[in-house]
């Protein structure tokens, strides 16, 4: 029996030692550019940045690009959705903060919501839109930090658009599984179901997809700078007369107007007032390097309280994917997005969310003394942030109900993955003028409700609100205000330069996924490449930002490589398993080699996602 024993552990270690070995052979190459480098969720997208570059653009010119022809493509995201973007500046030398979200429009309170027998504002349609925000956010860092002009940007988007481009199965399959909700708004129909009548209404994979509405708004915008630029208008002043007219002007009349006749709540005045916000990001420094992230109106921060967590171990004597490592980041990452649930909302209004104290690294040493080393804890709930700020915390009555907000999922596995990974695209570059961005937009989905003639599908991203301040007392929906979002870009530097800008697509799994891709870089020493794709976990027991706001306690998802010694152990101290065969992306990553001078591209092997480099 003994030698049975010593048996199975040398076979454990052993199999544990050759899941760690790095550096593996990924399934895609690394990518290499000298002058550039562009990648982002379509192919298609990725040469239109290419194009951009030949046109002389910089990284910003080609992220535009790449950003208006996925909005096209309906790569899980169109023109009405949002944009939100980390970019480094290298004539000031900082990371700029792009906040390109819309809001709730007038009308959209918790009541209107809760008399409709709404728990959570829509998953689709007129009434989960906020206002467009990508438009304005192309246009605006276009303009202020680009090189070429709006129609230079435009042109790949716009021939997409009016000559068509062939459409890719994934789309038009999406396209025809969600066609009954497609057919509850006339503009959506008119756009997405070519062969309505027919057995298959979609289009059909590789057929040319044609949007005439959404190529007469595009031209609009162009023509409209090109008008002011023949008037003596300067490059950006020509660029923000096109976005005026989207936002105050006849396409603003229309989106209102279609989208109110649809059953929305959108209204020009609506569009008049939003407006970009040009940010300071937040940031953490790991062990030499600066990690920024957006602001509280998004999860960013949690990657961030995450890493002021783990920097008190010693990940890399764990393991790689070992049970100790898995557990410890699973651990921290509960603690930080019970934080998230709790605590985040828009900045803009009050009460001002204490990020401050949750940010500061003594408030992380008090959370990681909750982790225990033996055992999941289900009831992980946010902590008190406001001793760290000097203050006592106005929501006390709500702290101490928690856990008490939601239900453990009733939905399939299946139905709740898809759920929590609705959504999103990335978009990465970088320049050797030193430009470097990282974007993750989204909104505007299949099933999209396209306003009016314009060929723009709105936003769902109402959905992220709640409707119960004992759920979340800085994220209750109220007009004019950004709900707390998924959507995450992500970028490090290093004595002062940019190193690596990641992001990544997927909804709620967008922090954590990066969180592993950024310790295999920095921890394990991997390429992005090597990053993108090793094996990664997940963890379901945040709520989710969509839907029902459900979660699964203990649900942990492993890579089918894992060890069957690992789950066995994880099993043991309280995990729910389940498996997928790709846990890792899709995730698109520029590594900027310093000592070389050169860049590294890595994508995921899976998705659509796709880079280039020169």
């Amino acid at each position: 029996m003994m030698r049975i024993l010593l048996f199975m552990l040398l076979a454990g270690v052993l199999q544990a030692q050759s899941f760690n070995t790095f550096p593996f052979r990924t399934q895609k190459p690394p990518l290499h550019g000298k002058h550039w480098m562009a990648l982002t969720g379509k192919p298609l997208a990725t040469t239109a940045g290419a194009m951009t570059f030949a046109k002389g653009g910089n990284a910003v010119d080609a992220a535009c690009a790449m950003l208006a022809a996925t909005c096209t493509m309906w790569d899980v995201l169109s023109w009405g959705g949002e944009t939100q973007a980390l970019i480094y500046n290298p004539k000031t030398k900082k990371v700029i903060a792009i906040n390109a979200l819309g809001v709730a429009p007038t009308g959209a309170t918790a009541q209107f919501y809760k008399d409709k027998g709404y728990k959570y504002p829509p998953e689709y349609g007129p009434l989960a839109a906020v206002t467009p925000g990508t438009p304005g956010g192309l246009m605006t860092i276009l303009a202020e930090y680009g090189k070429l002009s709006l129609k230079e940007v435009l042109a790949p988007a716009l021939q997409m658009a009016s000559e068509g481009y062939p459409i890719e199965a994934q789309t038009a399959n999406s396209i025809e599984r969600n066609k009954r909700e497609i057919k509850k708004w006339p503009y959506s129909t008119k756009v997405f179901l070519p062969h309505e009548g027919e057995s298959r209404e979609a289009p059909e994979a590789g057929e040319i997809f044609v949007q005439k509405d959404l190529a007469a708004t595009l031209q609009n915008l162009i023509d409209t700078e090109q008008k002011a630029l023949k008037e003596g208008k300067s490059r950006k002043q020509a660029i923000y007369a096109a976005n005026e007219r989207f936002y105050k002007g006849d396409i603003a009349a229309e989106i209102a107007r279609g989208t109110q006749e649809q059953g929305g709540l959108i209204t020009k005045e609506d569009l008049a007032k939003w407006e970009v916000k040009i940010e300071e990001p937040m940031s953490t420094n790991y062990k030499g390097y600066e990690v920024y992230k957006l602001q509280q109106w998004t999860q960013g921060p949690a990657f961030l309280q995450s890493l002021n967590i783990l920097e008190n171990y010693d990940l890399k004597s764990m393991g790689y994917n070992s049970t100790k490592y898995i557990h410890t980041l699973y651990q921290a990452m509960n603690l930080a997005f019970a934080d998230r649930d709790f605590y985040y909302g828009d900045p803009y209004f009050e009460p001002a969310e204490p990020m401050a104290g949750l940010l500061s690294k003594e408030y992380a040493k008090e959370r990681m003394k909750l982790i225990k080393d033996d055992k999941n804890d289900t009831k992980a709930g946010p902590g008190d942030p406001y001793p760290f700020e000097g203050k006592i915390n106005p929501f006390t009555q709500y702290l101490n109900a928690w856990p008490g907000m939601g239900d453990a999922s009733k939905k399939s596995l299946e139905e709740f993955q898809e759920e929590f990974t609705a959504g999103t695209t990335s978009v990465v570059t970088a320049d050797e003028e030193g430009w470097v961005v990282s974007m993750t937009p989204s909104g505007g989905w299949v099933p999209a409700c396209i306003a009016g003639t314009t060929g723009v599908g709105l936003s769902q991203r109402m959905q992220s609100f709640v409707l119960d301040p004992a759920e979340n007392p800085f994220n209750v929906v109220e007009p004019g205000k950004r709900p707390r979002v998924t959507l995450t870009p992500s970028m490090a530097l290093k004595d002062g330069k940019p190193v690596l800008a990641f992001a990544k697509q997927a909804g709620d799994e967008q922090d954590q996924l990066l969180l592993q891709f950024f310790l295999n870089v920095v921890e394990f020493g991997m390429t992005v490449q090597e990053a993108a794709e090793a094996p990664s976990f997940k963890t379901l027991q945040m709520y989710s930002s969509f839907g029902d706001h459900e979660k699964i306690p203990g649900g942990l998802t492993l890579n089918t490589s894992t060890s069957e010694w690992t789950a066995t152990e994880l099993r043991n101290m309280g995990y729910r398993i389940d498996y997928q065969p790709r846990t890792s992306g899709p995730i698109n990553s520029v590594f900027i080699d310093w000592k070389h001078g050169s860049f590294w591209g890595g994508s995921s092997n899976h998705g659509e996602d796709y880079g280039l480099g020169w």
